[in-house]
């Protein structure tokens, strides 16, 4: 059995015994505040325990180092459909320490793909597309600077209004702690 089919089995459990119930609510997020972090696995619960939120509090949008580095990913319009739509009006950005994207070489994870089977032709398709991987798949040297560029990314986007409110935020990744940037 799978990790995916025990999942499943425990699912079907969750549902027949209404485990869902504690957790209704509305798609508008009660404390209108978008959450925009990284995907690591220290931050599933630490990140909510530690900002005191609960389901239906805030939009949490996660992505690997919890950054944007294109002003039309899908991370920028998840934002806006969170400003737009669900009444959004403050975006916390938050970075954590030890953060597996820090260093992160493109070449080094396009090897990785080469050992998983990817044809080189795929590759060279990316690269005649006018898709620079090493680049894409690189991470950032400095979290710090990372997070701060974000900020700066959404703050001053086109499409985001003037009177959202954006901040920048490092989590510690053992303790939960914020410093704010």
């Amino acid at each position: 059995m799978t990790e995916i089919d025990k999942m499943l089995a425990f699912n079907k459990e969750f549902v027949e015994s209404k485990g869902y119930e504690a957790y209704q609510t509305s798609k508008y997020p009660d404390k209108k505040i978008a959450i925009v972090t990284c995907m690591d696995t220290r931050l599933v619960q630490l990140l909510p325990a530690a900002l005191g939120i609960k389901n239906g509090d805030v939009k949490i949008i996660k992505n690997a180092g919890g950054t944007i580095t294109n002003p039309f990913d899908s991370t920028i319009r998840s934002l806006l459909v969170a400003i737009y739509e669900l009444g959004v009006n403050e975006v916390m950005i938050i970075g954590h320490t030890s953060c597996g994207v820090q260093g992160m070489d493109g070449a080094e994870m396009l090897e990785l793909m080469k050992e998983r089977g990817i044809d080189d032709e795929h590759i060279s398709l990316m690269k005649h597309c006018g898709i620079d991987l090493e680049a894409w798949l690189h991470g950032f040297d400095d979290t710090q600077e990372a997070i701060l560029e974000t900020v700066d990314l959404v703050k001053n986007h086109p499409l985001v209004p003037k009177d959202v409110v954006v901040r920048g935020y490092i989590m510690d990744s053992g303790t939960g702690e914020l410093e704010r940037l």
